[in-house]
């Protein structure tokens, strides 16, 4: 297993060991917490030597994505490595229907595939909770909110790029989290989300968590792809927008004790 250096994977050396914990559970392990059959990562030497520092064997983490998403025999011929994450990246969204445009960063196609995961995940909630969830995401008027009007709100999120975006992705892809491996996102406490996250653990938290369950990710490698990939997406927004939420939260700290 070797890393094939890939631009876009190269901000995972830049994450703290404690944040990688779940992308590496997700390489690993499967959604009854047993250790995957066709993982390599967990042998390696590095990975036994610094284990749970993931930090310290990044690369071999990104290694493992790119393997996952390529096919076995051509790997071989690459000398242990794989595809680069773009490659993995579209292939997911090719599985899960996702809309995007091939020549788009990855960035902005992790964002449409976050919207299908947010849009998928709404569809089939009630009126009563989808009113429940617009009220916690802010929205003030929520007489005859509908399914389009909260998944605009997401969009314009995504568009705007900030922390509110990654609020909202790290809400529903708790949920989802749950359904494709069994936990959710061990750093999904470490960060203000308002009441939402309580809701999302509640009936719709359970709706969300049932669609995700009953679908049927067919071939062993998906298994592996689909939640890792969701994963890279989550620790982006989180690497691009944490430390702004945070100096929010400063500057209102210190705007309170001047009041």
């Amino acid at each position: 297993m070797a890393y094939r250096y890939d631009n876009d994977l190269e901000f995972l050396g830049q994450i703290e060991s404690e944040d990688l914990e779940d992308l590496v559970y997700c390489l690993t392990h499967n959604r009854d917490g047993k250790v995957r059959y066709t993982e390599g990562l967990t042998t390696s030497d590095d990975y036994k030597k610094y284990y749970p520092d993931h930090k310290q064997y990044w690369k071999l983490v990104a290694a493992e994505i790119q393997r996952f998403g390529a096919n076995s025999i051509v790997t071989k011929l690459r000398g242990g490595k794989g595809v680069k994450y773009k490659e993995v990246l579209t292939d997911v969204c090719d599985k899960m229907k996702v809309n995007y445009n091939k020549d788009s960063s990855v960035q902005k196609i992790e964002n449409n595939l976050l919207m299908k995961i947010l849009s998928d995940s709404i569809e089939h909630i009630s009126p009563e909770d989808l009113k429940k969830l617009a009220e916690s995401t802010g929205v003030k008027n929520t007489s005859g909110i509908t399914t389009e009007v909260i998944l605009g709100i997401f969009q314009a999120a995504f568009r705007a790029g900030s922390f509110k975006s990654y609020q909202l992705t790290l809400i529903f892809v708790n949920a989802v989290m749950k359904a494709l491996v069994g936990r959710g996102l061990s750093f999904a406490g470490n960060i203000a989300l308002t009441r939402t996250m309580a809701i999302l653990t509640g009936p719709i938290g359970l709706a969300i968590t049932g669609l995700w369950t009953a679908i049927d990710i067919a071939g062993p490698a998906y298994r592996v792809t689909i939640p890792s990939v969701i994963q890279v997406a989550v620790l982006r927004q989180k690497f691009l927008y944490e430390k702004q939420g945070e100096e929010v939260a400063l500057m209102r700290t210190k705007f309170e004790s001047y009041i």
